[in-house]
This record gives C-alpha cells, structure tokens and sequence, in this order.
C-alpha cells in the first residue's frame, strides 16, 4: 500500500482517527494502530508513530509501502564544537531539528519516541558535563539552545546552535547577509551542468508543496548554486551552495530541474511534469550539510566546520563508483 490524502477538515482529528476514516474499506483499530507502529505513516514527508497526534486542516498524511527509517537517538548526535556562546553538532538523517510548539507539553515519554535535535544536544551537553566534574547523576536542567537554521528531516551534516540571544541573532544576521557559508553535498539520477538557480518560492505551488512560481512579484527569491563533483553511471554527486535559505530550497530546485535527490520522497519532479521515479534503492535522502562557515558572534574569529559523507552515504556512493 502506498497512498495519501489530505486533512480537509479543522476538527484535528487524531492521526489514527483520520487513517480509520480515509484508508479503504476502513479497517479496524487494531490495523490502523500496526501500520503506525510499524513506521510506515508520514504527515507532510516526516515520520510519525504517535497515533494520538492532532492533524491539522491541509496535512498531508502518507502510508508508505515499506517502513520508514527508525528515529535515531541521542547516540547518533555528534558534537563537533562547544563554547560559551555555540554549539555545532551533527545532525543523523531522520531526525527532526526543532520541537513543533504544538508539542511542547507533551510528556517527556511520549516526546522521547521521537527525539528532535534541539532536545537531545542539550541531553549531550549535561551528561559531557557530569562526566567532567566527575559526577554519577546528570542534572534534569539542561542548557538552552537558540536555533539559528534548520535541516530538514531526513538531511544529516553539521547545524549550529547558539547559547545565548545576543549570539543567536549576531549569527542570525550572518545568515540573512550572506556572510555566512553553507555547502551540501546530494546525490542526483542523471547529470546537471554547473549552474546558480534562481526562483521565487511560494507556499502552495498547486498540490499542496512549496514550489517556484513565474509571479515574480510574490513569494521568496531562492538562490542555489551547483557543482558537480563526481559522475557514476546514471547518477551524479553535487555541491550545492545556499545563498538564500528557504524551506526545502534544494530538494525543489533540484526536482524543478527535473534531477531530484535520490531517497526523496516528497519532490519527485516539476510540478505538473512527470514524476522521476527514484530508481537508486536507498532508504534516505542523499542530501548533507558538509561545510558551514560563520564569525565567532563573540571574537569574530572566521570559523569553518567541514564533515564528509556518513558511513552509510558513503557505501551507496561507493556502490555506484
């Protein structure tokens, strides 16, 4: 089974509520409850194995004909650097960067099935903490984070944190000035000449997904710049630069082109073109956030953070070599 509907309602029914109602011949609970469990729903492209989750008006709610990847853990955060005023981690590809606020009176139990990275760093932070001072318990009171940027879900590579306000906006400003530098790497079916792609986004391009429009005189402008690195047979690894950092901004630009990232499930094509049906067999989105350079928000100082391909991504890759 591999379907979707969307919520066209504003009741917020439950999301095991809504799969009863709109999967064929309705089936019992219990059904709807295994499919949960068993990873295979997705609201809006991102895993979710809470079936008392309140689904809003114009979600998209998928079931997937195979399990989606297990939501990793604390274990799967690396912290790469730590001061006073930020910290860089790497974030594992299925994670979430950012608690809804919807859901930030959930208990920690059912928060903990699905650990997002702005909770699990902080988890990080104490426990390195406690082990430093030598201490056997770790204190309940975690640090603060203040989020600057986001990944998306199922993208890995290093984010950025800041510790305190005065630095989240300093590098917050880095960001919207283009001072900053941010670099991926992403792995596409065929070839695409090296290019800057230029588009206005908008929220709803027709079905639902962000997307360019021709109304230049509406939406986001969205600028990414890409280079290619590698070509295998049939499929090509690029560095793709952001200048602008809108939601999902390389995925689109990449399917607009009609080359979308292998492992993506939402952006498979142009809207209204055909869809390119991903043929490469990998089980997450090969796309990874490999160079981030900022100024320290306190010295100033020119930092820059490089990570490579996680061991998974780099036997796929390994395999079309």
């Amino acid at each position: 089974m591999d379907m979707h509907f969307s919520i066209e309602s504003d009741t917020k029914p439950t999301l095991i509520a809504a799969l009863r109602q709109n999967l064929p011949d309705k089936p019992s609970w219990s059904a709807v409850r295994r499919l949960v469990n068993a990873r295979r729903v997705t609201i809006g492209g991102v895993l979710c194995i809470d079936e008392a989750r309140r689904l809003s008006q114009g979600e998209v709610v998928r079931v997937c004909d195979r399990s989606v990847q297990e939501p990793p853990r604390d274990s799967d955060v690396q912290i790469h650097f730590i001061d006073k005023h930020i910290v860089v981690a790497e974030k594992p590809s299925g994670m979430i960067t950012l608690r809804r606020k919807s859901e930030y009176a959930w208990t920690w139990a059912r928060r903990n099935k699905q650990p997002t990275l702005d909770e699990c760093v902080p988890r990080l932070i104490s426990e390195h903490a406690a082990k430093k001072a030598n201490q056997k318990r770790v204190h309940r009171r975690h640090p603060k984070l203040y989020p600057v940027h986001r990944l998306d879900r199922d993208s890995s590579g290093l984010i950025v944190f800041a510790r305190n306000q005065e630095s989240q906006g300093k590098i917050i400003s880095q960001f919207a000035n283009h001072a900053a530098v941010r670099k991926y790497l992403a792995v596409i079916p065929g070839s695409l000449e090296d290019q800057t792609i230029r588009s206005q986004f908008i929220r709803d391009r027709g079905d639902g997904l962000r997307g360019s429009t021709t109304d230049t005189s509406i939406g986001e402008h969205a600028i990414t710049h890409f280079r290619t690195l590698r070509k295998f047979d049939g499929y090509s690894e690029l560095e793709c630069r952001l200048e602008t950092g809108r939601t999902n901004q390389i995925r689109i630009h990449l399917a607009e082109a009609g080359h979308p990232i292998c492992g993506d499930i939402k952006y498979r094509g142009p809207f209204g073109g055909p869809v390119v049906k991903d043929e490469s067999g990998i089980r997450r989105l090969a796309l990874h956030a490999t160079e981030l350079c900022i100024e320290h928000p306190e010295s100033g100082e020119a930092m820059t953070f490089e990570l490579g391909w996680p061991k998974k991504m780099s036997r796929f890759i390994h395999r079309l070599d």
